[in-house]
């Protein structure tokens, strides 16, 4: 029984469009955590806010790059 090679889940066509997508997204709310920051007083602010913002953000812009280094041809 020989082994089965290990495949994407996603097809290599799509690594380009999902980069371009998750790093729009990643930089969009990298965009309103820094525009959250500069208009609200310390006071007015919620922890609970920036650390879901910038959790979220970062989740996409890591994935965005994975995948601009998978259509790039650097396979990690």
């Amino acid at each position: 029984m020989a082994p089965k090679p290990i495949t994407s889940p996603v097809p290599d066509s799509w690594y380009p469009t999902l980069s371009v997508f998750t790093l729009a997204i990643g930089l969009v709310l990298t965009a309103s955590f820094f525009i959250y920051e500069a208009t609200s007083s310390r006071k007015s602010r919620s922890l609970v806010q920036e650390l879901t913002t910038g959790a979220v953000a970062s989740v996409f812009l890591g994935f965005g790059s994975l995948f601009l280094l998978l259509a790039s041809g650097v396979y990690v």
